[in-house]
């Protein structure tokens, strides 16, 4: 496993960490199972973890702290997220902090996943939605500064809205965010127009999340797939989103190098930017585990691969999904 500098925190993290959305809420989760790829994904020198209180309502978060106690010889570094108070995914600009992240409710949610996860102090909290219109108030600056003053947690980061990345640099810019989580993928690449340099100029951390696109860049989307009752999928691919989805999986597939799988492609992709500090694949299975890390082996992606790679770039309209 390879690993990279995480931003001015100095961290020497692996350059595949492991999102921990799925194993949270998701149909189909099995915590014996869930377990088993965690202690799989250490095995292999993985030791950056993903969670948030709204994985499960920290059940993520409990299952992460199970990890911890099984491996108190291993340096695993703790990111978690807040969730917004009024509990609505993407932020809107038209929403007050005193709907999302007012200072009484940073500090009661850090507390909750402090609990879940087991710990004194975590290494990475989260602000898990944002919008730049709050980047001036002082009152989640002193509440985010107050978490790191009193050792609550060692970083401060945002996860920035979904296709809209450039949301986010105002905040960067305050000074106190230590790390910044963003869509980046084959078809998301707008991080790459504003929001990266801000972070190489400031020392910001960035952890890339959805490599896959939520499925579409695992190349097994079909028309006809469902999912249950519930789950998020179904509000992400709604109305032509999923045709859309395997119609531009499908212009892909010409481009993946002989021998290479789609997501072994969208994996490599981010690794050949040195601005990411970490990508964090959803993972609940062994083998999902053993295929993702597995990339990381420091070979890097074919420069004319990486060209043509350019031309499947996909911006698309933010939307509300809760």
């Amino acid at each position: 496993m390879q690993q990279r500098t995480f931003g001015r925190t100095g961290w020497s993290v692996s350059e595949v960490g492991y999102g921990m959305w799925g194993m949270g809420s998701w149909s189909g989760s099995n915590d014996d199972e869930s377990m088993d790829s965690l202690e799989r994904a250490v095995d292999l020198g993985c030791n950056f973890f993903d969670t948030a209180w709204a994985y499960g309502q920290g059940h993520s978060e409990r299952l992460l702290g199970r990890l911890l106690k099984s491996r108190p010889d291993v340096r695993l570094y703790t990111a978690s997220k807040i969730p917004p108070k009024n509990m609505k995914w993407p932020a809107a600009d038209d929403m007050r902090l005193d709907d999302t992240y007012p200072p009484d409710h940073i500090r009661e949610f850090t507390e909750k996943s402090l609990a879940n996860v087991g710990v004194d102090t975590l290494d990475l909290i989260q602000l898990h939605t944002w919008s730049d219109a709050w980047a001036d108030d002082p009152r989640w600056q002193k509440a985010v500064a107050s978490l790191k003053a009193e050792k609550l947690v060692r970083a401060v980061g945002i996860s920035v809205n979904r296709w809209e990345p450039a949301n986010g640099v105002k905040a960067l810019r305050t000074g106190l965010i230590d790390a910044v989580q963003v869509v980046y993928n084959i078809f998301d690449q707008a991080p790459e127009d504003e929001l990266y340099p801000v972070c190489r100029e400031l020392g910001v951390a960035v952890i890339a999340r959805v490599p896959f696109d939520e499925g579409t860049l695992t190349g097994t989307l079909k028309l006809d797939t469902t999912w249950p009752d519930g789950d998020f999928r179904n509000l992400y691919f709604a109305g032509d989103k999923l045709r859309a989805s395997v119609e531009h999986a499908e212009q892909l597939r010409p481009d993946i190098p002989s021998g290479m799988t789609m997501p072994e492609l969208a994996l490599r992709f981010i690794l050949a930017n040195p601005d990411v500090g970490t990508i964090i694949p959803g993972m609940r299975k062994r083998a999902h585990v053993d295929a993702n890390l597995g990339v990381s082996d420091g070979k890097p992606l074919d420069a004319a691969v990486m060209q043509r790679m350019r031309a499947h770039r996909w911006d698309r309209r933010p939307v509300r999904l809760s």
